[in-house]
């Protein structure tokens, strides 16, 4: 539900609409083969103060190298737990911060390292021993206990034949009759039926030394590996506990199966966002923000999510770094947004009131290339998704918007929505009262023939489909999404460290050589918004499943 009053429609915006057009238009829209041009020599002395000139110099090529330097930085990250990425507390995050940071300070803005302490949580160990010997993709449930278990394993109560209506672990009488009483026993059981908790408490209580659960398998939906939250309850659970596939239990629930469980304590780790900024020369106390988070998660790089959008606002960032902005321009590189939005929530919290109020607007670039794309904008006007209860989509929202639709229209790109849903960095700024909106080109959400048949790519398959695997690495693109995502990333920068008055009423002035975008056609309405239909919004839902 919308908590806040919408701002009105404006038929026009301060725009270099035909510049655009004409930067842009060589693109082939619907495949991932786009040349790469380099930036003219002309970019690094000039100011870039006009949309033209601003478009000419952010190329794909200027964007892809950054990305190509954090696929260099997480191959060379060796942690002993997470490497080959970016992970925030890691070297690979560190060498991220230094390479984005360096650049900015090269370009001559004010850098800031934004310390926040947030708990890093080393990665669970599954292996079973005996009769196989194989590692498998595990996890720790939320709310688990800590230990390194090696023993048997003690199947409960399981339902591994169709229809598989398992109860397993749900009743203290599962245990009964069985064999809890060596020094290291490891409970298999089974979801299904009652809470996680209640199975992780029955088990502790039967004498376990660990805990896994795994996935039912009753339903497609219920195959893969399963790692939820055990909710609180008057039993806390000291053992450790993690999660597994349906396949992965079943093996496990052989006869004379041994397997090590290990779940360490999560200590307390130190990290930065990245903050770049310069000082507004009409109006430094209205600040626009812009922001993508630069860590990745524990599988691989994450050149996409979120190299992507990290490295269009850090070549935005360099192209403007000669501009004398009418506003104060502030960028962000956040950390820890795979833990939880740690980084940006963290920096929000930290400002006082009347920091927060000079933030005139926050834009959030997170997965801007993915590689069986759809372009999106943030529904702030609802006309597709609601917002989910308890959303706040401040005034303004709706005009940034209209902004990105705006340009799409004058490139004749079709476009759609994706839920406001505060499901990114952009979550503490809207809580805090900040106008916001952003772009996004879709993760796990399987593309259909309609979505096809508008943006190419394939129908039946995710749009991004290695997202959060190893394979997200610097071939995980489409150079069409991306390039025409960082054209829209250059045209929001420069035109908001203009002027503001469409979203806050901050009178700036406009572009130079500007002229007004067209209306917006309006976004395709590809997606089914009944219930059960995937809803299209925004990726990484940090809540786990508890049943």
């Amino acid at each position: 539900m919308n908590l806040s009053t919408p701002s009105p429609r404006r038929a026009s915006r301060a725009a270099g609409s035909i510049a655009l057009a004409l930067v842009a238009g060589a693109l082939t829209w619907a495949g991932t083969a786009v040349p790469a041009e380099a930036a003219p020599p002309s970019c690094l002395k000039r100011t870039n103060n006009t949309h033209a000139k601003l478009l000419e110099c952010v190329t794909l090529d200027g964007v892809r190298g950054h990305q190509a330097a954090f696929q260099r930085i997480a191959d060379a990250n060796d942690d002993e737990f997470y490497p080959g990425t970016r992970v925030a507390g890691t070297e690979g995050y560190a060498a991220s911060v230094d390479y984005v940071a360096g650049k900015l300070r090269a370009a001559g803005y004010t850098v800031t390292l934004d310390p926040f302490d947030f708990q890093f949580v080393f990665p669970a160990l599954l292996r079973q021993l005996t009769p196989v010997s194989a590692d498998y993709a595990t996890g720790t449930y939320t709310g688990s206990g800590n230990g390194d278990v090696t023993g048997s394993v003690v199947p409960v109560d399981l339902a591994l034949t169709p229809p598989r209506d398992s109860t397993s672990g749900c009743e203290a009488a599962d245990f009964a009759g069985l064999d809890f009483s060596g020094p290291n026993d490891i409970a298999l059981v089974q979801r299904g039926t009652c809470a996680f908790a209640i199975k992780a408490v029955n088990a502790q209580a039967a004498g376990a030394e660990a805990v896994v659960i795994f996935n039912q398998g009753n339903d497609p939906t219920r195959e893969g590996l399963i790692v939820g939250t055990l909710n609180p309850s008057s039993v806390p659970v000291t053992i450790p506990v993690v999660g597994a596939s349906f396949a992965d239990g079943a093996a496990l629930a052989q006869a004379g199966s041994t397997a090590r469980v290990r779940v360490l304590p999560s200590e307390t780790r130190t990290d930065y966002n990245v903050l770049a900024e310069k000082r507004g020369v009409l109006n430094p106390d209205n600040v626009v923000m812009s922001g993508a988070h630069l860590d990745s998660v524990a599988a691989g790089p994450g050149i996409n999510d979120n190299g992507s959008g990290s490295a269009a606002l850090l070549e935005t960032a360099l192209q403007m770094a000669k501009v004398k902005p009418l506003n104060t321009v502030r960028y962000a590189w956040w950390g820890a947004e795979e833990a939880g939005l740690l980084g940006s929530t963290a920096y929000v919290t930290g400002l006082s009131q009347a920091e927060r109020d000079r933030i005139a607007l926050y834009l959030n670039y997170d997965m801007v290339g993915s590689p069986n794309h759809v372009l999106m904008t943030y529904d702030a006007d609802e006309s597709t998704f609601p917002a989910p209860a308890g959303v706040p989509i401040p005034a303004g929202s709706e005009a940034i918007e209209e902004l990105y639709e705006g340009v799409y229209t004058s490139l004749g790109r079709p476009y759609d929505d994706t839920q406001f849903s505060g499901r990114s960095d952009y979550q503490a700024f809207i809580v805090a009262g900040i106008p916001s909106g952003g772009l996004f080109t879709g993760a796990e959400v399987v593309k259909t023939p309609t979505q096809q048949a508008i943006w190419g790519g394939t129908a039946g398959q995710q749009f991004d489909p290695c997202y959060h695997l190893a394979c997200d690495t610097f071939a995980n693109n489409n150079n069409a999404a991306l390039d025409v995502n960082s054209d829209l990333i250059a045209y929001a920068a420069l035109t908001y460290a203009y002027s503001t008055e469409a979203v806050n009423g901050v009178v700036g002035e406009p572009v130079p050589e500007s002229v007004p975008l067209p209306e917006p056609t309006g976004p395709e309405g590809t997606f089914c918004t009944t219930a059960g239909c995937p809803s299209g919004g925004l990726h990484d839902d940090h809540e786990g499943e508890s049943e």
